[in-house]
Protein backbone atom coordinates (compact mmCIF):
# COMPACT_ATOMS: atom_id res chain seq x y z
CA UNK A 1 0.00 0.00 0.00
CA UNK A 2 1.19 3.55 -0.77
CA UNK A 3 -0.03 6.82 1.23
CA UNK A 4 0.47 10.15 0.33
CA UNK A 5 -0.05 12.64 3.43
CA UNK A 6 -0.40 16.40 3.05
CA UNK A 7 0.27 18.92 5.66
CA UNK A 8 0.47 23.04 5.91
CA UNK A 9 -3.08 24.47 4.85
CA UNK A 10 -4.40 26.81 7.24
CA UNK A 11 -5.89 30.33 7.33
CA UNK A 12 -4.08 33.35 5.86
CA UNK A 13 -4.57 36.83 4.81
CA UNK A 14 -4.09 37.96 1.28
CA UNK A 15 -0.60 38.85 0.64
CA UNK A 16 0.66 36.18 2.79
CA UNK A 17 2.33 32.86 2.43
CA UNK A 18 2.03 29.09 3.16
CA UNK A 19 4.07 26.15 2.38
CA UNK A 20 2.51 22.37 1.88
CA UNK A 21 4.04 19.67 2.31
CA UNK A 22 3.45 16.04 0.54
CA UNK A 23 5.27 13.03 1.85
CA UNK A 24 4.65 9.46 0.15
CA UNK A 25 4.96 6.08 2.20
CA UNK A 26 4.88 2.64 1.79
CA UNK A 27 5.05 0.20 -0.86
CA UNK A 28 7.56 2.42 -3.33
CA UNK A 29 10.10 0.79 -5.97
CA UNK A 30 10.13 4.42 -7.84
CA UNK A 31 8.59 7.54 -7.78
CA UNK A 32 7.71 9.49 -11.32
CA UNK A 33 5.87 12.20 -11.65
CA UNK A 34 4.39 14.37 -8.46
CA UNK A 35 2.57 17.46 -8.26
CA UNK A 36 -0.14 19.64 -6.82
CA UNK A 37 -3.54 20.00 -8.27
CA UNK A 38 -6.24 22.76 -6.57
CA UNK A 39 -10.75 22.57 -6.27
CA UNK A 40 -12.90 24.80 -4.48
CA UNK A 41 -16.56 24.71 -4.86
CA UNK A 42 -18.61 25.23 -7.78
CA UNK A 43 -14.71 25.45 -9.91
CA UNK A 44 -13.17 22.62 -12.07
CA UNK A 45 -9.73 20.90 -10.79
CA UNK A 46 -6.93 22.99 -11.49
CA UNK A 47 -3.42 21.60 -11.84
CA UNK A 48 -1.26 23.55 -10.25
CA UNK A 49 2.38 22.34 -10.04
CA UNK A 50 4.47 19.17 -11.57
CA UNK A 51 7.80 17.94 -10.96
CA UNK A 52 9.88 15.15 -12.59
CA UNK A 53 12.13 12.90 -10.75
CA UNK A 54 14.85 14.88 -12.53
CA UNK A 55 13.48 17.73 -11.02
CA UNK A 56 11.80 19.69 -14.28
CA UNK A 57 8.60 21.88 -13.08
CA UNK A 58 5.47 23.28 -14.69
CA UNK A 59 3.35 25.61 -13.29
CA UNK A 60 0.34 27.05 -13.74
CA UNK A 61 -0.32 30.64 -15.60
CA UNK A 62 -2.33 31.96 -12.61
CA UNK A 63 1.02 30.83 -10.18
CA UNK A 64 3.77 31.57 -11.91
CA UNK A 65 6.15 34.14 -10.10
CA UNK A 66 3.79 33.22 -6.93
CA UNK A 67 4.43 29.58 -6.54
CA UNK A 68 7.19 26.94 -6.36
CA UNK A 69 7.40 23.27 -6.17
CA UNK A 70 10.41 21.38 -4.86
CA UNK A 71 11.27 17.93 -4.13
CA UNK A 72 13.21 16.11 -1.87
CA UNK A 73 13.64 12.42 -3.45
CA UNK A 74 15.29 10.82 -0.24
CA UNK A 75 12.13 11.52 1.38
CA UNK A 76 9.96 10.90 -1.03
CA UNK A 77 8.35 14.39 0.12
CA UNK A 78 7.53 17.42 -2.40
CA UNK A 79 6.99 21.00 -1.30
CA UNK A 80 4.54 23.49 -2.78
CA UNK A 81 5.65 27.19 -1.14
CA UNK A 82 3.07 29.64 -1.95
CA UNK A 83 3.42 33.88 -1.80
CA UNK A 84 1.61 36.58 -2.18
CA UNK A 85 -1.13 34.40 -1.57
CA UNK A 86 -4.79 35.86 -3.07
CA UNK A 87 -8.43 35.45 -2.15
CA UNK A 88 -8.30 33.39 -5.16
CA UNK A 89 -6.03 30.87 -4.02
CA UNK A 90 -8.68 29.44 -1.67
CA UNK A 91 -9.49 25.45 -2.68
CA UNK A 92 -8.21 22.32 -1.36
CA UNK A 93 -5.02 21.48 -2.40
CA UNK A 94 -4.06 17.61 -3.21
CA UNK A 95 -0.84 16.02 -4.25
CA UNK A 96 -0.75 12.99 -6.19
CA UNK A 97 2.39 10.90 -7.55
CA UNK A 98 2.92 8.45 -10.09
CA UNK A 99 4.29 5.54 -8.15
CA UNK A 100 5.81 2.23 -9.27
CA UNK A 101 5.09 0.17 -5.77
CA UNK A 102 7.41 -3.30 -7.19
CA UNK A 103 10.02 -3.35 -9.93
CA UNK A 104 7.57 -5.78 -12.02
CA UNK A 105 4.91 -4.17 -11.44
CA UNK A 106 2.50 -1.38 -12.94
CA UNK A 107 2.65 2.39 -12.01
CA UNK A 108 0.09 3.88 -10.56
CA UNK A 109 -1.35 7.18 -8.94
CA UNK A 110 -1.67 7.96 -5.98
CA UNK A 111 -3.41 11.05 -3.98
CA UNK A 112 -2.88 12.41 -0.70
CA UNK A 113 -6.46 13.50 0.99
CA UNK A 114 -6.58 17.18 0.73
CA UNK A 115 -5.66 20.33 2.71
CA UNK A 116 -7.42 23.01 3.04
CA UNK A 117 -6.17 26.53 2.12
CA UNK A 118 -7.80 29.91 3.19
CA UNK A 119 -7.23 33.08 1.98
CA UNK A 120 -9.15 35.95 4.09
CA UNK A 121 -8.82 38.80 5.70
Amino acid sequence: QVQLVESGGGLVQPGGSLRLSCAASGSIFSIYDMGWYRQSPGKQRELVATISSALWTTYADSVKDRFTISRDNAKNTIYLQMVSLKSEDTATYYCYADIKSRWNGPRGVYWGQGTQVTVSS
